[in-house]
């Protein structure tokens, strides 16, 4: 099955105590690149966010924006500043000294100076939440793939269909060949009595028949149709795969692109110019469709 690269996907997770939402968009890329926009104090948990993701989306720009509400409430410890503590210890026992007064060692005075005590919250064990976050994460996956598997389905009826017009353009080029060369041999016949007339001679048969063959042989694109079906057959089997298929199939059509133009130089006819043309067309509208495909 083809997965577009376009797509979005949103989770969430809530208890008695968080709400997490986590959001994915992606969008067409030529390789696997993810940014993560979460608050920083997710920061180690980063890579283990960016390996979840890459495991299920293959290639394309991924953007995954995490927002976490804490609805409990936070736990907050008391720190002091042993060393700032001391140094307003002494900086008051010299002063003392200084002033000749004595000094006072009240505890509770020397807390309230600046700095001494900080009041900070406790950090979250990031351990026991990337359970909660993964469980968000993990819903914004699937939502996304669902999204771009289902783009990736319009993509594929869109391709084969493409892919048997091609099919029929390359059966009616085959179908001309025989009836190119016909063309050529009436024609040089024509020309050759044109020419001869004026002195009463007839065509040399084995002469027409020495520059039919030499055409011939330099308008067979006989391995060009048989390699070009060849192709077609491996992108429709490359389509059904379900593995992440774009950049071999970008490679198919590039070989399905050089058989063609072969074909067109080679056959020299008005007719094969004409299919070809369509051919290109269709050729040009597969290839913008596999530009979404992962």
């Amino acid at each position: 099955m083809l997965k577009s690269m376009t797509g979005f996907g949103r989770g969430e997770f809530i208890d008695s105590n968080y709400r997490i939402i986590v959001e994915i968009k992606a969008v067409n890329h030529r390789y696997n690149e993810i940014v993560i926009r979460m608050p920083k104090t997710l920061g180690s948990l980063e890579d283990k966010i960016r390996r979840t993701i890459a495991n299920t989306i293959l290639r394309g720009r991924v953007d995954a924006f995490i927002t976490i509400d804490e609805y409990g409430d936070k736990k907050k410890a008391v720190r002091v500043d042993k060393e700032l503590a001391m140094a307003y210890h002494n900086a008051m026992r010299e002063l003392a000294d200084l002033l000749k007064m004595p000094a006072s060692d009240n505890i509770y005075h020397l807390s309230k100076y600046p700095e001494v005590l900080k009041v900070e919250e406790v950090s979250e064990d990031l351990e026991q939440l990337w359970p909660k976050l993964l469980t968000a994460i993990e819903a914004a996956i699937t939502n996304l793939m669902k999204m771009r598997e289902a783009e990736g389905t319009n993509i594929e009826h869109d391709l084969l269909a493409r892919v048997s017009k091609l099919q029929t353009y390359i059966g009616e080029v085959e179908a001309r060949a025989p009836q190119i060369l016909v063309e050529y041999r009436e024609k040089l016949l024509a020309r050759m009595r044109d020419l001869l007339a004026a002195v009463g001679a007839e065509p040399d048969e084995t002469r027409l028949l020495q520059e039919t063959a030499i055409f011939a042989d330099r308008t067979n694109f006989t391995e060009e149709i048989v390699r070009l079906k060849s192709h077609l057959a491996q992108f429709y089997a490359t389509v059904k795969s379900p593995d992440a298929v774009g950049r071999k199939l970008d490679f198919i059509v590039q070989e399905i692109n050089r058989e063609t133009n072969t074909i067109a130089s080679k056959a020299n006819d008005s007719t094969v110019a004409n299919i070809v043309v369509e051919i290109k067309s269709e050729i040009e509208k597969v290839r913008e469709q596999i530009q979404n495909i992962e």
